[in-house]
């Protein structure tokens, strides 16, 4: 099926995914610039245990709207297909697998999950920069390459937690230090809570992406992110995207919470 639509140059592919009640058009293409996607802000956290859980969600979100992050549950249990299918449907995919290990194991990691046509992964800074670099060289330097983004501390990590395992300094400047040397390793950004956004901004350029979990609307339920913002505020921050998993998947129509973080973000 050949389309054109405005100044669109290539099709590369139009799927219909039919869901319980209606017909939905999802479509993909390439073009040279002059009908740019919207880049949006949103990544939808896939925290589910099977893929028919996970395909279930993505069928009720516009892949023009969000992305989708993929953990280790999911993943482990799922496994390559997950990606591949939701890939297929449009969706940029965060593969969020937190690779930790000496450097040749996390560069051949980094090149197979890249070969899965993942938007984006991720690696521990804490591994240091052997193994950053490692992986930014396996990932390649051509244009469409996948962000490779670094972990600094896990949003769930208190001072309590931090103090017990021996790490010296404060939390934020540990979070700077660890981004400084992921930055210098070649990589695209950090995840990082929101809380070190505006710090970790005043220390990196724009193109420095800052991935930001934790985030939950006004009046939502914290959970177990210890370090929240709501989307404004982390936005507002300094933030580059934000992770937002129970407030979308948990909402009784996740296309209108969805609409809803979107609105409060204009």
């Amino acid at each position: 099926m050949l389309i054109y639509i405005g100044k669109l140059r290539f099709f590369d592919y139009f799927c219909l995914v039919m869901t319980k009640n209606t017909y939905r058009a999802k479509v993909s293409y390439s073009y040279f610039g002059e009908m740019n996607m919207p880049d949006s802000k949103i990544i939808v956290a896939l925290d589910y245990s099977t893929e028919d859980s996970a395909f279930a969600l993505a069928d009720q979100l516009d892949p023009t709207r969000c992305r989708l992050k993929i953990g280790k549950e999911l993943f482990t249990r799922s496994g390559p297909v997950v990606v591949d299918t939701l890939v297929k449907q449009g969706f940029d995919i965060f593969l969020d697998l937190k690779y930790h290990d000496i450097p040749n194991t996390v560069a051949k990691a980094c090149a197979a999950a890249a070969d899965l046509g993942v938007w984006m992964m991720n690696v521990h800074a804490i591994g240091g920069g052997a193994m950053m670099s490692a992986a930014r060289e396996a990932i390649g330097h051509h244009t469409d390459r996948p962000h490779l983004i670094a972990v600094t501390l896990l949003t769930s990590m208190d001072q309590a937690t931090f103090d017990q395992i021996g790490l010296q300094g404060s939390m934020t400047d540990t979070v700077l230090r660890l981004a400084k040397l992921a930055d210098e390793s070649g990589l695209d950004g950090v995840v990082c809570s929101a809380q070190e956004a505006k710090a970790l901004r005043s220390q990196h350029s724009d193109a420095f992406q800052l991935i930001t979990p934790g985030i939950r609307p006004a009046n939502s339920d914290r959970g177990d992110q210890h370090r929240t913002m709501t989307p404004v505020e982390a936005i507002t921050a300094g933030s580059s995207y934000l992770v937002i998993g129970r407030p979308i998947t948990q909402a009784k129509d996740p296309m209108l919470a969805l609409k809803d973080i979107e609105d409060s973000l204009i």
